[in-house]
């Protein structure tokens, strides 16, 4: 009889460490430990200031922790240099929350950005990855349009183009829905999940809209108070009793921090007329 594989000997394509971070006294990361496999789609999800941002920094190098690893497809990047960094983070693509898109650019100029900066290819060679980018976020043929003349969601769709045009193994999503209608998220993950099956890549989403969580999460990651609450498929999340994680999913406020907030903010007192 064959063996089963050993998973935990198996290389993660991401994983942390016991990943601690703290700003002052303020302790944002206590002790994560997350494991993404290849070609994995996770969604992070947690309420605001709960570490979400901040663990994707982490994934990147933005930021190093205070104590822990940081290990993408096998290597710790925790101590690099900004050298070796740039080196790891060419496996990455990232899609910004609010697209970061150059203004003075055309659409062409943004999606070939960072290929410009590091590949050494020709125009013609440009050009071609360029057209097959947009193409792949169903935008062909806007190569020479300006940001402006861009909805919201084609804004996003020319970031994603951005981001996969070098062919990342990893695309790193921050809060890709913000600011969308309904509609027009629905378009985004849906867009996110044609990108993940067609380039084969591994997916980062951190996001507050559970429904882009529920839809695009192979597993579902909440954080909360700088831990690692719950980890496991959508359904399992979604489906919990547990109080916090209702609370977070259906969007229950706490009736001890509403007291907190208007002890804070009093509300303005109306004086009778005389």
């Amino acid at each position: 009889m064959t063996k089963p594989p050993d998973f935990d000997t198996l290389q993660a394509m991401i994983e942390t460490r016991d990943l601690r971070k703290k700003f002052k006294s303020q302790i944002v990361l206590d002790g994560v430990n997350i494991r993404i496999e290849d070609g994995e789609s996770v969604a992070i999800v947690g309420r605001s200031g709960g570490g979400k941002s901040v663990l994707l920094k982490h994934l990147i190098g933005l930021m190093m922790p205070d104590s822990g690893d940081v290990l993408i497809d096998g290597e710790n990047i925790v101590g690099m240099n900004e050298r070796q960094l740039l080196r790891v983070r060419r496996k990455f693509g990232m899609l910004f929350q609010g697209s970061a898109l150059f203004d003075s650019m055309s659409v062409a100029e943004n999606v070939a950005f960072g290929l410009r900066r590091h590949e050494g290819l020709t125009e013609a060679e440009i050009a071609k990855k360029v057209a097959y980018a947009l193409e792949v976020v169903d935008l062909p043929g806007i190569q020479n349009k300006q940001p402006a003349e861009l909805s919201g969601g084609m804004k996003k769709r020319v970031g994603l183009a951005r981001a996969i045009v070098y062919e990342p193994q990893i695309v790193l999503y921050d809060e890709p829905t913000t600011g969308l209608d309904p509609i027009v998220s629905d378009s985004i993950d849906e867009l996110m999940m044609a990108v993940r099956d067609r380039l084969k890549v591994t997916s980062v989403v951190v996001t507050h809209d559970m429904r882009t969580a529920r839809r695009l999460g192979q597993h579902v990651i909440m954080l909360h108070r700088g831990k690692i609450y719950a980890n496991g498929p959508p359904d399992e999340i979604f489906n919990s009793k547990d109080p916090i994680i209702r609370q977070f999913v259906d969007g229950i406020a706490d009736p001890k921090e509403n007291l907190v907030i208007q002890a804070q903010h009093p509300p303005a007192v109306s004086r009778k007329l005389e």
